[in-house]
């Protein structure tokens, strides 16, 4: 369970991946590695400087990359392996990219908690579902069927791009590197 620090940002215990484990624990458990590191990479910093954009053009920020990551896992749990057919969290007609495009109004604690319920609903989604069962839903652009095993894949690479993305943000916010 992450802590809380005194300006609300997370410091997660992040757990390495075992080494000698089976296929669906591996991806299960390099997905929350990648999660926790997302979450450690925006730990003891305000809202001020979670909303710090990389570099211009770039509107990405941290709190821009959790919002957004909400959205992908909503994206790719609910819609695509739940098959609901539930409205995005952020998106919006005018600004389908709202997710990144962060304002004064917009908070880390709203987001973290946002992304947290995401990821429970993930969770509970692809409990009992073995890899190799095909979503009820399907990809927004092809229309093709998914199974679990390349959402996990894909979420864990998806990650992983934007936890890099998270590395550069945050070493321009406070010279922190490393994790």
């Amino acid at each position: 369970m992450p802590r809380m620090s005194s300006d609300h940002t997370a410091a997660p215990d992040r757990v390495w991946p075992a080494t000698t484990t089976g296929e669906r624990q591996a991806l299960e458990q390099w997905l929350d590695f990648h999660r926790s590191t997302l979450a450690l990479k925006c730990a003891d910093l305000t809202d001020a400087q979670l909303r710090t954009v990389s570099v211009p053009p770039s509107e990405l920020s941290l709190l821009g990359l959790v919002r957004h990551m909400a959205e992908v896992e909503r994206g790719w749990f609910r819609k695509v392996l739940g098959g609901e057919e539930t409205p995005w969290l952020y998106a919006t007609d005018e600004d389908f990219d709202r997710d990144i495009h962060t304002t004064e109004d917009d908070s880390y604690e709203e987001a973290y908690a946002t992304w947290q319920a995401e990821i429970a609903h993930a969770r509970a989604l692809a409990s009992g579902r073995a890899l190799d069962d095909l979503g009820e839903g399907s990809h927004h652009r092809t229309g093709d069927l998914i199974n679990l095993r390349w959402i996990y894949l894909h979420m864990i690479e998806e990650y992983a791009r934007h936890n890099g993305h998270a590395d550069l943000i945050r070493q321009r916010i406070d010279g922190a590197t490393g994790a």
